[in-house]
Protein backbone atom coordinates (compact mmCIF):
# COMPACT_ATOMS: atom_id res chain seq x y z
CA UNK A 1 0.00 0.00 0.00
CA UNK A 2 2.42 2.60 0.71
CA UNK A 3 4.24 2.26 -2.47
CA UNK A 4 1.09 3.33 -4.42
CA UNK A 5 0.72 6.14 -1.88
CA UNK A 6 4.39 7.14 -2.49
CA UNK A 7 3.70 7.52 -6.13
CA UNK A 8 0.32 9.46 -5.69
CA UNK A 9 2.12 11.80 -3.60
CA UNK A 10 5.01 12.29 -6.36
CA UNK A 11 2.73 12.08 -9.28
CA UNK A 12 0.99 15.32 -7.65
CA UNK A 13 4.33 16.89 -7.70
CA UNK A 14 4.55 16.55 -11.55
CA UNK A 15 2.51 19.52 -12.15
CA UNK A 16 3.91 22.58 -13.38
CA UNK A 17 6.09 24.52 -10.45
CA UNK A 18 4.41 27.65 -9.43
CA UNK A 19 6.22 30.41 -10.81
CA UNK A 20 7.56 31.88 -7.67
CA UNK A 21 9.01 28.30 -7.34
CA UNK A 22 11.02 28.84 -10.25
CA UNK A 23 11.89 32.84 -9.85
CA UNK A 24 14.53 31.33 -6.98
CA UNK A 25 17.34 31.91 -10.14
CA UNK A 26 17.05 35.41 -11.99
CA UNK A 27 17.74 33.51 -15.29
CA UNK A 28 14.23 31.96 -14.83
CA UNK A 29 12.55 34.64 -13.96
CA UNK A 30 14.04 36.69 -17.14
CA UNK A 31 12.37 33.69 -19.04
CA UNK A 32 8.98 34.50 -17.57
CA UNK A 33 7.16 37.38 -18.65
CA UNK A 34 4.92 37.19 -15.26
CA UNK A 35 8.41 37.24 -13.56
CA UNK A 36 9.93 40.39 -15.53
CA UNK A 37 6.79 42.04 -14.92
CA UNK A 38 6.75 41.78 -11.32
CA UNK A 39 10.66 42.41 -11.18
CA UNK A 40 10.25 45.71 -13.56
CA UNK A 41 7.63 46.99 -11.05
CA UNK A 42 9.58 46.49 -7.89
CA UNK A 43 12.97 48.21 -10.22
CA UNK A 44 10.58 50.97 -10.69
CA UNK A 45 10.52 51.39 -6.56
CA UNK A 46 14.13 51.08 -6.57
CA UNK A 47 14.47 53.51 -9.13
CA UNK A 48 16.32 51.10 -11.21
CA UNK A 49 14.18 49.52 -13.80
CA UNK A 50 17.09 50.65 -16.67
CA UNK A 51 19.02 47.65 -15.51
CA UNK A 52 15.93 45.13 -16.24
CA UNK A 53 15.20 46.92 -19.60
CA UNK A 54 18.87 47.25 -21.28
CA UNK A 55 19.32 43.53 -20.20
CA UNK A 56 15.79 42.81 -22.10
CA UNK A 57 17.57 44.69 -24.75
CA UNK A 58 20.07 43.16 -25.35
CA UNK A 59 18.43 39.94 -25.25
CA UNK A 60 16.93 41.07 -28.13
CA UNK A 61 19.64 42.01 -29.88
CA UNK A 62 21.51 39.20 -29.84
CA UNK A 63 18.77 37.49 -31.78
CA UNK A 64 18.74 40.14 -34.35
CA UNK A 65 19.81 38.73 -38.04
CA UNK A 66 19.36 41.61 -40.21
CA UNK A 67 22.75 44.31 -40.53
CA UNK A 68 20.78 47.25 -41.20
CA UNK A 69 18.08 46.28 -38.49
CA UNK A 70 21.20 45.47 -36.02
CA UNK A 71 22.30 48.65 -36.57
CA UNK A 72 19.56 50.64 -35.68
CA UNK A 73 19.05 48.50 -32.53
CA UNK A 74 22.68 49.27 -31.59
CA UNK A 75 22.07 52.64 -31.56
CA UNK A 76 19.06 52.62 -29.74
CA UNK A 77 20.77 50.45 -27.02
CA UNK A 78 23.56 52.99 -26.80
CA UNK A 79 21.48 55.99 -26.63
CA UNK A 80 18.94 54.71 -24.77
CA UNK A 81 21.25 52.94 -22.23
CA UNK A 82 25.25 53.90 -22.76
CA UNK A 83 25.81 57.25 -24.00
CA UNK A 84 26.55 60.17 -21.50
CA UNK A 85 22.77 61.82 -22.49
CA UNK A 86 21.43 58.37 -22.41
CA UNK A 87 17.70 58.76 -20.95
CA UNK A 88 17.68 55.39 -18.93
CA UNK A 89 21.66 55.09 -18.58
CA UNK A 90 22.79 52.05 -16.74
CA UNK A 91 26.00 51.92 -14.09
CA UNK A 92 28.72 49.88 -16.32
CA UNK A 93 32.50 50.03 -16.48
CA UNK A 94 34.44 51.67 -18.42
CA UNK A 95 31.53 53.75 -20.03
CA UNK A 96 33.16 57.09 -19.89
CA UNK A 97 35.37 54.91 -22.06
CA UNK A 98 31.89 54.36 -24.66
CA UNK A 99 31.43 56.50 -27.76
CA UNK A 100 29.48 56.04 -31.23
CA UNK A 101 32.62 54.03 -32.52
CA UNK A 102 31.13 50.78 -31.19
CA UNK A 103 27.68 51.00 -33.52
CA UNK A 104 30.41 50.92 -36.82
CA UNK A 105 30.86 47.41 -36.87
CA UNK A 106 27.62 46.08 -34.87
CA UNK A 107 27.66 42.29 -34.02
CA UNK A 108 25.15 39.83 -31.89
CA UNK A 109 27.92 39.99 -29.02
CA UNK A 110 28.72 43.84 -28.95
CA UNK A 111 26.54 44.75 -25.83
CA UNK A 112 27.59 40.89 -23.87
CA UNK A 113 30.70 41.93 -21.12
CA UNK A 114 27.63 45.13 -20.42
CA UNK A 115 24.89 42.85 -20.82
CA UNK A 116 26.40 40.44 -17.97
CA UNK A 117 27.78 43.45 -15.68
CA UNK A 118 24.21 44.63 -15.25
CA UNK A 119 22.74 40.59 -14.95
CA UNK A 120 25.32 40.25 -11.95
CA UNK A 121 24.42 43.82 -10.39
CA UNK A 122 20.75 42.72 -10.36
CA UNK A 123 21.40 39.13 -9.10
CA UNK A 124 23.84 40.75 -6.53
CA UNK A 125 22.27 43.48 -5.66
CA UNK A 126 18.54 44.14 -6.38
CA UNK A 127 17.31 40.81 -7.35
CA UNK A 128 18.22 39.41 -3.50
CA UNK A 129 15.89 42.82 -2.12
CA UNK A 130 12.90 41.23 -4.77
CA UNK A 131 13.02 38.17 -3.41
CA UNK A 132 12.31 39.65 -0.17
CA UNK A 133 10.01 42.73 -0.83
CA UNK A 134 6.00 42.70 -0.35
CA UNK A 135 5.62 42.87 -3.99
CA UNK A 136 7.18 39.28 -4.54
CA UNK A 137 5.66 37.99 -1.18
CA UNK A 138 2.20 39.49 -1.88
CA UNK A 139 2.20 37.05 -4.82
CA UNK A 140 3.59 34.00 -3.88
CA UNK A 141 1.21 33.93 -0.81
CA UNK A 142 -1.54 34.78 -3.52
CA UNK A 143 0.10 31.46 -5.58
CA UNK A 144 -0.11 29.40 -2.53
CA UNK A 145 -3.80 30.44 -1.96
CA UNK A 146 -4.82 29.68 -5.21
CA UNK A 147 -3.26 26.11 -4.79
CA UNK A 148 -4.74 25.58 -1.31
CA UNK A 149 -8.66 26.20 -3.14
CA UNK A 150 -11.66 24.00 -2.61
CA UNK A 151 -10.87 22.00 -5.73
CA UNK A 152 -7.67 20.51 -5.15
CA UNK A 153 -8.48 19.97 -1.55
CA UNK A 154 -11.67 17.64 -2.78
CA UNK A 155 -9.16 16.30 -5.25
CA UNK A 156 -6.30 15.19 -2.56
CA UNK A 157 -9.26 13.51 0.05
CA UNK A 158 -10.32 11.34 -3.29
CA UNK A 159 -7.02 10.41 -3.68
CA UNK A 160 -6.67 9.23 0.13
CA UNK A 161 -9.75 7.93 0.32
CA UNK A 162 -8.88 5.82 -3.16
CA UNK A 163 -5.46 4.81 -1.68
CA UNK A 164 -6.12 4.40 1.89
CA UNK A 165 -9.07 1.98 1.85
Amino acid sequence: MAHIHDSDGSSSSSHQPKSTAKWAFLENLLEDPEGVKRFREFLKKEFSEENVLFWLACEDFKKTQDKKQMQEKAKEIYMTFLSSKASSQVNVEGQSRLNEKILEEPHPLMFQKLQDQIFNLMKYDSYSRFLKSDLFLKHKRTEEEDEESPDAQTAAKRASRIYNT
